[in-house]
């Protein structure tokens, strides 16, 4: 248990406390309701809880009171029992759960908040005091999922139009991430396989790239080899490799101050929107009337003409092609690559 990572002196009670516990994307998102309750109401406290491991993202957030950690690959019940005698201490006037779990559903309710909110995906939603349904209809033309979570705050702060998420990089940041001449970022990689552009593409992209830029690899560690073996099937001496070497807010500089940023569905699409950063995004096996695609006006979809009934085979994305073939991926490279004029 981490408690708390910002202002640990501050006895202010009350305020609003928002549950993300998800993966790094979905808590990238709830910076937008961040920033909704904070131009509504500017000197609101707001807390935030997430997951160990994405509390880099909020590394000295300017709008965040308490920031606090839960690891759940320790004692995960007995510290959330800490957690919810920390929050009935602190009197929340809100609790916003964005998550569709019945664990977070239940410490939502035990927080000891005034109000409640959160989506109506687990019986326990019934006694939130502002229940919020998330679903998509029938022919899968889901609003962003940002709008969704915005809803969840409606009661706080009337949701008058969209909202970005925004997170926020240091000038350290900026320095660490300094590239000379112009350049871009590809982000290769994705947790799932189906999800992932595949890699000889991905060479195919570099090669079809005017000979000027600069293009840095980016990932988490666990993609650093994936991009190691492009960088040198590509036989491109100005490809780099920063993969498993930046935190996440040094990314977002990265990319913040990028020509243009490729990416797959995942993760890297979201700190992308978070800093208004140019971004094409690789669709292969999910579709963005899931709800997760670039949120800017500066933001590019990119997905296979083809009609294809298997598609999309699962919001997540698989280990591997269901049905052996993994066409969803044959968008070709030329359709990828896009500059600025």
């Amino acid at each position: 248990m981490t408690l708390p990572q910002h202002h640990p002196t501050s006895t202010t009670s009350g305020g609003v406390l928002i549950i993300q516990t998800a993966f790094i994307g979905d808590t990238i998102l709830a910076a937008a309701c961040i920033e909704h309750i904070r131009n509504q109401h500017p000197h609101m406290p707001i807390d935030l809880m997430v997951r160990k491991g994405n509390e880099g993202l909020y590394q000295g957030h300017p709008h965040l009171r308490i920031l606090y950690v839960w690891n759940k690959r320790g004692s995960k019940y007995p510290q959330l029992l800490r957690f919810i005698a920390a929050f009935r201490k602190r009197r929340y006037d809100w609790c916003i759960n964005l998550q569709k779990h019945p664990t977070t559903a239940l410490v939502t309710l035990l927080s000891g908040a005034r109000r409640t909110a959160g989506f109506t995906t687990t019986r326990l939603s019934r006694f939130y005091s502002h229940p919020v349904e998330h679903r998509f209809d029938a022919a899968r033309q889901c609003t962003h999922e940002v709008d969704l979570l915005l809803r969840v705050t409606a009661g706080i702060a009337p949701v008058t139009g969209r909202v970005l998420p925004r997170l926020y990089p240091s000038d350290a940041d900026r320095t660490a991430t300094s590239v000379a001449g112009p350049y871009v970022t590809i982000a290769p990689a994705s947790v799932r396989f189906t999800k992932q552009y595949p890699s000889e593409k991905w060479l195919a992209v570099i090669a079809l790239l005017p000979q000027h830029y600069t293009i840095v690899l980016i990932g988490g560690g666990t993609d650093r080899q994936l991009c190691e073996t492009i960088r040198k099937r590509s036989g491109n001496p100005k490809v780099i490799t920063r993969a498993g070497e930046l935190s996440y807010l040094q990314s977002a500089a990265l990319m913040q101050r990028a020509a243009m940023n490729f990416v797959n569905d995942s993760a890297p699409l979201h700190i992308a929107s978070s800093v208004g950063a140019p971004v094409t995004a690789v669709f292969c096996s999910t579709v963005p009337a899931f709800g997760f695609g670039p949120l800017g006006a500066n933001g590019r979809l990119v997905e296979t003409a083809a009609i294809l009934p298997c598609r999309p085979c699962g919001l997540h994305g698989h280990r591997s092609c269901p049905e052996g073939h993994f066409k969803c991926a044959d968008i070709p490279p030329e359709d990828v690559v896009t500059l600025p004029q």
